[in-house]
């Protein structure tokens, strides 16, 4: 999660690597510079994106937006998971990130936090997150 290996005893399951931080972070970054969304650019029927790691999409999208003249601001990603506890993880997930991206770590804020036992979350039944960017246009 985040470019990161979390143990623990329960798993994702997904085409890429089912890392949803990353994924809420490459939606993000492709509304904010109109470039679609993680499906349209990373479709799951080009088995060349089974098993990818999601840092790797996100490097591409980092591509993809410097091409149309946009550099990131920054990066906001909650992580809503019961549990494992994801706090001891967060500063290596804002590294790992910011370097996918090329930017400083301070330009990356990742969050977590709890349903307290709501939902199917709260059940343990799946994660979510959900993330806002910022992107700027460069100076030509």
């Amino acid at each position: 999660m985040g470019g990161v290996d979390v143990p623990y005893h329960k798993g994702l399951s997904g085409w890429s690597d089912a890392d949803v931080a990353t994924h809420a972070i490459v939606d993000a970054l492709c509304g904010a510079a109109d470039l679609g969304d993680i499906g349209t650019l990373f479709p799951s029927q080009k088995l060349e994106y089974k098993d990818i790691p999601s840092l790797v999409l996100l490097g591409r999208t980092s591509e993809l937006l410097k091409g149309k003249g946009f550099r990131v601001a920054n990066i906001d990603v909650t992580i809503m998971a019961q549990s494992p506890r994801l706090s001891p993880f967060i500063p290596e997930m804002r590294e790992r990130i910011s370097q996918a991206l090329g930017v400083d770590s301070t330009q990356v804020t990742v969050k977590a936090t709890t349903t307290e036992g709501l939902g199917f979350i709260g059940r343990e039944e799946g994660i979510a997150a959900q993330s806002v960017a910022l992107v700027q246009k460069m100076e030509s």
